[in-house]
């Protein structure tokens, strides 16, 4: 699977270094010296250092030696193949490509459907379970979403009352 790191920003310096717009929650893992990044146009850059500065991330990439070299990558989005299965190195944390397909049921084994979505809003993710026409978001909170297990693709949730609610108030 494809997954978007980051955006090369604007040249730093006169040696090559890039600042990057960071789209990973995991760039000391993604950006690490020797990973090879892909650009969206197919090109391949491997990472030959990286460093924080001023709260910016610093790329160098090999071959990439002067602040022209680096102006021609600039706004160029990078992406790394990740194997379906890799789960974040951070317990209790998941890629959503993980949860995606992932079968959703009560605690009593009552079926909620599937997850096709998690939804990153700003004050926290949300789980889109579809089953039939029936859609669901489901907080994804500890107290209402306790169990997850991705090798089996099942999510066991224990929702508050009224959480899984098809019909709308038809007062307002």
């Amino acid at each position: 699977m494809q997954v978007t790191v980051g955006r090369i920003g604007k040249p730093h310096g006169i040696r090559g270094e890039v600042t990057i717009e960071v789209r990973t929650d995991e760039p000391e893992l993604r950006f690490a010296p020797g990973t090879t990044l892909r650009r969206e146009n197919g090109s391949d850059l491997i990472v030959s250092s990286f460093h924080w500065h001023s709260g910016r991330l610093l790329l160098k990439f090999l071959g990439i030696d002067t602040r022209n070299d680096a102006e021609e990558l600039r706004n160029s989005i990078l992406i790394v193949d990740r194997p379906d299965a890799e789960v974040p190195t951070q317990s209790g944390e998941y890629y959503d490509s993980n949860l995606k397909g992932c079968e959703v049921q009560t605690l009593s084994g009552e079926e909620v459907g599937i997850v096709t979505e998690v939804l990153h809003l700003p004050s926290q993710e949300m789980l889109v379970v579809v089953k039939d026409s029936a859609e669901f978001l489901i907080p994804f909170v500890e107290s209402i979403v306790p169990t997850i297990d991705i090798d089996k693709k099942l999510i066991v949730i224990d929702p508050p009352e009224g959480l899984l609610a098809q019909d709308a108030p038809s007062e307002y």
